[in-house]
């Protein structure tokens, strides 16, 4: 067993292709989402990507488990961060009701897009000039624009960006979004919202589609409805980002071939399926009970993408940027947070 050392100073056991196999990697990241459900059954305020996350990252600084996390596991848990994400992705297109998002009209359209450019750009800005190492700056730009862990996911397919910088992006968005859920609730007073103006306000500003649901539904349910489909506006623009961002890729890497001898697509075929969802899920076709049992399958792979994904977190590395990361954090949900609030005035 060689051991490989990656660019931040972490060593990660590499086992040889003839005696590695993926399965005890894939059932602990199985049984990682497994418990993290427990948690948010037990805890409904802590959302199940979440705890996924922060268990892989514990799980991985075990003494008793961290040699198997970095050797024997390691294949299956670096295939579950990468091949059920993008199952997952797709799935979360049946979720995407693109006939209600377009019944908002074009001037909140024209407001989400401007929220997810300011947001996007802005905090991308904000990371390249603190100086966060690898593809963080482009991963949390990604998270807090869109929604959350799940785009974060979808870029970092098509950026190729390493376990590490995924995992502790995920972290940090997940980390400011649940702290959203106690603090907006808070400033819909003070801001003068009301509850379909407080609605838009969250579904323009806050990360994760579960975040969304568990803070809009403070302000009851017109809010509720008012936040979910602002959000899943959000959520439509997904696709473009990360076309945008393989074409980015693509130009630079231009000539070069992947292992297997082939050169990247320009669109990633997880977006097209994506894509196909969304539009399948508009016909109208698909049962309520299909939609609600596509909508669990996408938590559980998402939840066991994200374990794999936290397993990869060396936590004295990423104490090394942690203050910088959390000023970038706290940037970008200024941002996010302004610049929505703005909009929802125009709009309403």
């Amino acid at each position: 067993m060689a051991l490989l050392h990656r660019p931040h100073g972490v060593a990660v056991a590499r086992v040889s292709r003839e005696t590695s196999t993926p399965w005890p990697g894939v059932a602990m990241a199985a049984g990682g989402a497994l418990a993290a459900w427990g948690i948010h059954w037990v805890v409904p305020a802590v959302p199940m990507l979440t705890a996924s996350v922060v268990l892989g990252i514990a799980v991985a600084h075990l003494p008793g488990l961290r040699t198997f996390v970095r050797g024997a596991a390691r294949p299956g848990l670096s295939l579950a961060g990468r091949r059920l994400m993008r199952i997952g992705i797709v799935l979360l297109g049946l979720g995407l009701g693109l006939d209600q998002v377009l019944r908002l009209g074009w001037t909140t359209v024209v407001m989400v897009a401007a929220v997810v450019a300011a947001t996007f750009f802005g905090t991308l800005w904000l990371g390249r000039r603190l100086g966060l190492p690898g593809d963080q700056p482009l991963l949390i730009a990604t998270g807090y624009s869109i929604c959350g862990a799940s785009a974060i996911g979808a870029v970092s397919e098509v950026s190729g960006s390493d376990e590490e910088d995924v995992a502790s992006s995920v972290a940090l968005v997940t980390l400011c979004g649940t702290l959203a859920i106690a603090v907006l609730p808070l400033l819909q007073g003070p801001l003068g919202l009301s509850d379909p103006a407080f609605g838009r306000w969250v579904g323009a500003s806050v990360h994760d589609v579960g975040q969304v649901v568990a803070t809009a539904q403070t302000a009851g349910p017109g809010a509720l409805g008012e936040a979910v489909l602002v959000k899943l506006m959000r959520v439509a623009m997904l696709a473009p980002l990360v076309a945008a961002v393989a074409f980015s890729v693509r130009a630079r890497r231009r000539g070069v071939r992947t292992s297997s001898g082939r050169r990247p697509a320009p669109v990633p075929l997880f977006v097209a399926g994506f894509l196909a969802a969304a539009a399948l899920r508009a016909t109208g076709v698909l049962p309520e009970a299909a939609l609600e049992w596509a909508h669990t399958a996408q938590e559980v792979l998402l939840a066991a993408a994200l374990f794999g994904l936290g397993s990869a977190v060396h936590l004295p590395t990423l104490a090394r940027t942690g203050g910088r990361a959390a000023v970038l954090g706290l940037g970008a949900w200024v941002v996010v947070a302004g610049v929505s609030y703005a909009g929802v005035l125009l709009t309403v």
